[in-house]
């Protein structure tokens, strides 16, 4: 099989910005339990404003590209912690991909370690602080795992995602450690985070675009 290129990173960005408009009202209510409130509008203004600049994409542009287009457009476009690290996510996971035109297992799962590293370095934050490292860090040891037992990329991304939504699951009992919701100390236990709520999503639709 072949490995996934321009195609599947542009589709993973549509089906992305989809999710995210979908969800908008779920993620809002879930940062608003422990957080601002906003994470949901930011979100949802930040990708519908990467969609607008799909077109401008050469046709030659590689899946880095793609990737890098929508951290630069985060960064510029997302309010709150989200804009900044997910700018950061993408970001990382472009350098990451490289030049190539198409991604293999392994490369697939590189790009969403690259990814995670950069949320973690970013924001400082570790497993069980109950922020969006809670859903990247099992999405990337399921991914690790897939692409050594040798799964083709959409495998190792449902992999991944199913891993992330796993892991939003488990941050409801864990008291926040980082951010806004940590000011509430152990009233932050009983909620799920939005950003690995968020993060499930956007994995979810990777998986999805590359037919897994």
């Amino acid at each position: 099989m072949a490995g996934l290129g321009r195609d599947w990173a542009v589709d993973w960005v549509r089906r992305s910005a989809d999710v995210i408009g979908e969800h908008r009202i779920e993620l809002i209510t879930l940062d608003r339990d422990i957080g601002d409130g906003d994470h949901g509008e930011n979100m949802d203004r930040g990708f519908q404003a990467v969609l607008g600049k799909l077109d401008g994409l050469a046709d030659d542009a590689t899946p880095g590209d793609v990737l890098k287009l929508v951290a630069t457009t985060l960064i510029s476009t997302v309010g709150g912690a989200a804009g900044p690290l997910y700018g950061t996510a993408y970001l990382k996971g472009a350098v990451a991909a490289g030049t190539a035109s198409e991604l293999d297992g392994a490369a697939v799962a590189a790009v969403l370690a690259a990814a995670r590293d950069g949320i973690v370095s970013r924001g400082k934050a570790e497993l069980e602080d109950k922020t969006m490292v809670d859903a990247w860090t099992p999405a990337v040891d399921a991914a690790d795992a897939a692409a050594a037992a040798g799964a083709e990329p959409a495998a190792v991304l449902r992999a991944a995602a199913e891993a992330a939504a796993a892991g939003a699951v488990a941050t409801e009992p864990l008291v926040a450690r980082k951010g806004r919701a940590s000011y509430l100390g152990e009233r932050s236990a009983g909620h799920r985070d939005p950003g690995a709520q968020s993060t499930a999503l956007l994995l979810d639709a990777a998986a999805a675009a590359a037919g897994a």
